[in-house]
């Protein structure tokens, strides 16, 4: 009688493991079909428009989205990255990431660079001064919205990305060497699931922009020895190298970073042209309210701007002359 109540027993457990395991397989399939419907949508990184018309002072939020101050109310801490982010809650109701410290200042200049040449960004603003209730009051606060209706997806790869081999791809691997960007792991990209005019739309974002306008590191060592290495810091950034030459039909950069490097490596004078022909319609105003956004000082924006301006040049000649070569 023991033997068969045993033999019972396993019969039992078998049977419930048997039906777990079906009902597993059977909502397993719910689970995957929910996360490929979240990433169903026209894939956009790029919109045409008249750049000579877009405001870079208020940036791609515009006036309308600019956080109401009047009240805030601390919600939590954000332990994504290695900055110190807290999220907020505006006087409005709005929910923003809060970002501390020496990348604030680079990241929402540059959000504003590549939102004037077309490219799909975050919505940023720089606050001079920010009191967190609770936990304290900071200087030159960027805060990045999180707006009702905007789903975050996982991340995009540089090398794996419905645009591979675009004027529009290789324009956005330019400007990372433009703003002397040495944080260019894929981690640091996310697909934005916006409500489109016709359709859902998946916008294709560098969401850290933060390591940038300072110089590269001077070696290829892991990166914590990299020496030389800085962001924030218009001075060093106006005088960095941007672009070495032209060899066998391809741009060479000065870029020190392995992975920047590897990146660049195939970029084309009639891609470097494509990129040029954007930045030359920013006229010298919209560049000033890029770093002015940023609340550089008046010096500071002397710099920058002056930077910008060199490195547009250098990338006018580097393709002028070699595409009136190919010519001949």
């Amino acid at each position: 009688m023991l033997r068969n109540f045993r033999i019972q027993a396993l019969l039992t457990l078998s049977t419930i493991l048997f039906l777990s395991a079906a009902g597993a397989a059977q909502k397993a399939p719910k689970k995957q079909k929910a996360d490929k419907d979240a990433a169903v949508g026209t894939p956009v990184l790029w919109n045409a428009g008249n750049i000579a018309n877009r405001d870079l002072f208020s940036g791609p939020g515009s006036d309308e989205m600019k956080p109401d101050l009047s009240n805030i109310t601390f919600i939590e801490r954000d332990a994504a990255g290695h900055n110190k982010k807290y999220r907020i809650k505006d006087g409005a109701g709005h929910v923003w990431v809060a970002k501390l410290g020496s990348e604030t200042r680079p990241e929402t200049a540059a959000v504003r660079l590549l939102y004037g040449l077309g490219y799909e960004t975050e919505i940023n603003y720089l606050v001079p001064e920010l009191t967190i209730p609770t936990i304290g009051t900071f200087k030159n606060v960027r805060l990045e919205a999180r707006p009702d209706g905007v789903k975050r997806l996982d991340q995009w790869s540089w090398k794996q990305n419905p645009f591979v081999g675009t004027n529009e791809l290789q324009g956005l691997e330019i400007m990372q060497v433009f703003m002397t960007n040495y944080d260019l792991l894929d981690m640091q990209n996310k697909v934005l699931k916006v409500k489109g005019p016709n359709g859902p739309e998946l916008h294709y974002i560098i969401s850290d922009l933060g390591s940038t306008f300072g110089r590269f590191g001077s070696n290829n060592l892991p990166i914590f020895f990299r020496l030389g290495r800085s962001d924030n810091n218009p001075r060093a950034w106006n005088k960095a190298k941007f672009i070495k030459g032209v060899k066998n039909g391809r741009i060479q950069f000065a870029t020190t970073g392995m992975k920047s490097r590897a990146l660049m490596k195939d970029v084309t004078i009639e891609q470097g042209r494509w990129l040029f022909d954007q930045l030359s319609k920013l006229s010298d105003a919209q560049l000033r309210d890029a770093y002015r956004a940023a609340n550089f000082s008046p010096s500071e924006i002397d710099l920058l701007v002056a930077g910008t301006k060199r490195r547009i040049d250098e990338l006018d000649r580097a393709t002028s002359d070699r595409l009136a070569k190919n010519k001949k």
